[in-house]
């Protein structure tokens, strides 16, 4: 494969277990961290069509499969990981920021309603793509514009009804990468602020097995129902599969335990959902994204 220049980093063979949550998984073909968004975008006019792209952010709610990701993965490092205040309680966010930088940057220019980005475990690109949420709220609810580089090589900055959000989802097309995003809050008080960031991390430092090689939640929340209720309820709670297995402490969270595979950790989440299916006739959708071969 012939490859356009970049002056970021171009790595062939990159290892991803090491990047992403659950430590498991196959290689990259190619990972690529370009040095700007106009690099990114060079690259991707340059790259051939058939050549999949797919971004990667901090790879919490992921499984990549043991055989590894064909084409390009483009991972955005230390030049989008930025929160900028500006006027009309504005942040602008680079799409390799932590949401917990985007929250800390909020608080300290006194910008509430944007505390909940602390408990997502992710990069702007990621809950953007994903109108990631928690604690009643959601990306959809903050978010003002995003500015992306499409798969050609095209830089377009788009509003957020353009991104047609529902639960868990936007349309944005494969091989899409967020490169900024601006999100709106209001005037508040650091220190409240701070206090509702605090009462956000003791509740998931309290639910969540957040010291464990996880991948968050791994189920969406069906209609009228919450998936580790259902889970519970199939008796799924601590069930295993080699070294991967379901949370005694929250059970839509999958772990590693130590050297479990992604099969492993796929195809116990596939017996889960089997069983939930079984006891409670309900079919519930993956929300941890799967990408790669099986192997």
């Amino acid at each position: 494969m012939t490859l356009p220049d970049t002056a970021g980093r171009l790595t062939p063979g990159a290892p991803l277990a090491p990047l992403v949550w659950f430590k498991a998984g196959g290689p990259a073909e190619y990972l690529l961290e370009p040095k700007a968004v106009d690099d990114l975008s060079a690259f991707l006019r340059g790259l051939d069509r058939q050549v999949p792209v797919m971004a990667l952010g901090l790879g919490s709610n992921l499984i990549v499969r043991d055989g590894g990701v064909p084409g390009v993965v483009v991972r955005l490092g230390k030049p989008f990981a930025y929160a900028r205040p500006g006027e009309g309680y504005l942040m602008t966010c680079g799409g390799g920021t932590s949401g917990i930088l985007v929250s800390s940057n909020a608080r300290d220019a006194g910008i509430g309603g944007l505390e909940f980005l602390r408990s997502i475990p992710g990069t702007v690109g990621g809950f953007v793509r994903m109108n990631g949420g928690a604690y009643g709220r959601e990306v959809a609810d903050v978010l003002v514009s995003a500015t992306v580089v499409r798969r050609d090589g095209t830089v377009e900055t788009l509003g957020a009804a353009d991104l047609a959000y529902t639960y868990r989802h936007s349309n944005l097309t494969d091989g899409t990468v967020v490169v900024e995003a601006t999100f709106k809050g209001y005037a508040a008080e650091p220190q409240a602020i701070q206090a509702e960031m605090d009462r956000i991390a003791a509740a998931r430092e309290a639910s969540q097995p957040l010291r464990s090689r996880t991948g968050g939640s791994t189920f969406k929340n069906p209609e009228g129902h919450k998936a580790w209720a259902l889970v519970d309820a199939a008796g799924c709670r601590g069930l295993t599969r080699g070294d991967a297995q379901v949370s005694e402490k929250h059970c839509n969270f999958l772990l590693n335990l130590g050297n479990a595979t992604a099969s492993e950790i796929e195809a116990l989440g596939e017996q889960v959902r089997e069983k939930v299916k079984a006891q409670s006739g309900i079919s519930l959708e993956w929300e941890i994204q799967r990408v790669g071969i099986a192997k």
